[in-house]
């Protein structure tokens, strides 16, 4: 037996009994002819205790240990003289009577504390011993609690759990697929999975009613830091469904692992439409943490011979409360933080309303006090408060306007990490167009319902055809989404050719679920959650790569294990690959 007790579990009333503990060693501290031992495991330290007239063997052992070493110890619980308050197991400590060292180790490139020496890259490398840190640890079992909280939720609400393939045939539409070659089949490839979609809607053809998944799926795009090459979905269908019935249940579902998580009671949760999203906050993912609305000064503030407004398309206005006081400093940086070229804003105009009841601004050349107040008035503006406007084209305005409310909120204290507010975002628009290709694109996916009121604007407009699609938005971050699909075949065809599909290329994609659909298809849709970016928001961290047990870097890479890397002319040949060769 290599142990009775974990190193988190012993406490005062087992003082007196005979235990065996195995772990690493966090630190070995010598105090005179005394030696400490920190013995650390998954479920916590515990401090060992060498004594003075202990035997000569443990103490020669004792003398040979290291950071990490693996070890264990048989000995008696005592109570400490000097007990430490931070650790559940603070008041014991283990008096050993034996010591055996299971095994070695070189000494660790970065500390396995949680205020670690190591930087990332490091800490990636030795992804290992990185997870050996608590504050890691505790991501993961963050995940896990998770992961059961959702699979028994949606269990009790007649869900049942299937796996869906992985390796699946590539579909143009969307990202860009992982591909895999098959051997067997040469010059063919599978694809990994973006979404079980397809896998889904059979299985609602099939009368399965209610599945979920928790799954992988993989998306070759660029990367940040809520973004990884393979990730994480809580997928769900239910048949004979309308959109309420699916927001209400999985609105349900956030508020469940708000309350059982982080003991947040959620009231309901409010709703937002695509084009109120954009119009007031200039993005389909707003953050409602805070107010800071945007307003269409357009209309009042041409006309002064001001030719920056005079000839723009729009004027938008955020205002930031109780920001009067700004500095010139201030103000420059916030108007080359709108001109960086993530952004690209051409310059920041700002009215100043202060607490005296006077306005100033940098455009006072052209507009007067009485101007200057109308803004104020339309923006809901109080003295002290800082109007910052942008202008130029609408679609750009917009999420310039964005990004710099953004970073008012920062700067203002107002995205605390600990201030839920989730809203749903409903009535996307169906289609959105590409000037480069001149043609329409699913929005979500090609099997995405419209609104029926307006489907006979598929023929004569397109592009104003709302969908039957939903997102579900935490604190400013796309968690969910999902929507009613198109189970009508006639409907299904409409909207291949909305996309440009011909019917010989619908085939070739969709024909096994097209065919499905004329053997009878329920009304039923769906949603997806991004699991990965709700742990990693209910552990308070911006990356998600913190709750991934093994992430890739921003490149992509495993650095790890070194993937991806390069294989054998061998494999390659069983693979019927050859790659190109320079001259």
């Amino acid at each position: 037996m290599y142990r009775t007790h974990t190193c988190g579990q012993l406490r005062i009333e087992n003082v007196n009994e005979s235990v065996c503990l195995s772990g690493w060693v966090q630190k070995v501290r010598r105090l005179g002819a005394m030696s400490f031992v920190d013995l650390r495991d998954r479920y916590g330290i515990t401090q060992l205790v060498v004594e003075e007239s202990a035997p000569d063997e443990i103490k020669k052992i004792t003398e040979k240990l290291g950071r990490e070493y693996v070890i264990q110890v048989k000995g008696t619980v005592v109570e400490r003289a000097s007990k430490n308050t931070k650790i559940p197991t603070g008041e014991i400590e283990i008096l050993i009577k034996e010591l055996h060292i299971l095994s070695t180790s070189e000494t660790p490139p970065f500390t396995i504390e949680d205020q670690t020496d190591g930087g990332d890259d490091i800490r990636m490398k030795y992804r290992y011993m990185d997870l050996r840190r608590p504050i890691v640890r505790k991501n993961l079992e963050l995940r896990h609690r998770m992961a059961q909280i959702v699979r028994n939720y949606l269990s009790n609400r007649d869900f049942i759990e299937v796996e869906t393939p992985v390796l699946i045939k590539s579909t143009p539409e969307g990202a860009r697929d992982f591909v895999v070659p098959s051997r067997m089949n040469p010059g063919q490839f599978y694809a990994l999975p973006q979404s079980p979609q397809t896998f889904k809607q059979l299985l609602m053809v099939s009368g399965f009613d209610r599945y979920f998944q928790i799954v992988k799926c993989f998306r070759d795009e660029d990367l940040r830091a809520d973004r990884q090459p393979e990730f994480t979905q809580i997928d769900c269908e239910m048949s004979f469904v309308e959109q309420e019935d699916v927001l209400e249940l999985f609105e349900g579902l956030v508020r469940h692992l708000f309350k059982e998580i982080r003991n947040v009671d959620i009231p309901a949760i409010p709703r937002m439409t695509w084009a109120d999203a954009m119009e007031y906050y200039g993005c389909d993912k707003p953050d409602i943490r805070f107010d800071m609305k945007f307003v269409d000064l357009t209309a009042i503030a041409k006309g002064k011979n001001f030719a920056v407004f005079d000839d723009a398309e729009y004027i938008g206005a955020i205002c930031a409360p109780r920001c009067a006081h700004y500095t010139r400093k201030q103000i420059d940086e916030l108007t080359d933080f709108v001109k960086r070229s993530q952004i690209g804003a051409k310059g920041l105009v700002y009215v100043k309303y202060n607490e005296d009841g006077t306005l100033k601004s940098s455009v006072d050349k052209f507009y007067d006090e009485t101007d200057l107040k109308r803004w104020a008035e339309a923006c809901k503006a109080q003295p002290g408060d800082l109007l910052l406007i942008l202008v130029g084209p609408k679609k750009k305005t917009l999420p310039q306007l964005s990004e710099l409310r953004l970073e008012m909120g920062n700067r203002l204290g107002l995205r605390d990490k600990n201030v839920f507010k989730p809203l749903w975002v409903v009535d996307f628009p169906l289609l959105e167009w590409d000037e480069e290709t001149q043609r329409f694109y699913a929005m979500h996916h090609p099997f995405t319902s419209p609104k029926p009121e307006d489907i006979p604007l598929m023929d004569s407009d397109p592009g104003k055809v709302r969908a039957n699609a939903y997102d579900m938005v935490i604190n400013g971050v796309e968690v969910g989404g999902g929507s009613i699909r198109i189970h009508d075949s006639n409907l299904q065809s409409k909207m291949f050719d909305c996309l440009g599909f011909t019917h010989e290329a619908a085939q070739a994609q969709f024909g096994f679920l097209i065919g499905a659909f004329k053997y009878g298809a329920p009304p039923h849709g769906g949603i997806a959650f991004g699991f990965d970016r709700l742990v990693s928001m209910f552990a308070g961290l911006d990356s998600i790569r913190d709750v991934i047990a093994f992430p890739k870097n921003n490149s992509g890479r495993d650095v790890m294990i070194d993937s991806p890397s390069e294989i054998s002319e061998e494999q390659l040949k069983e693979l019927n690959i050859r790659l190109k060769t320079e001259n």
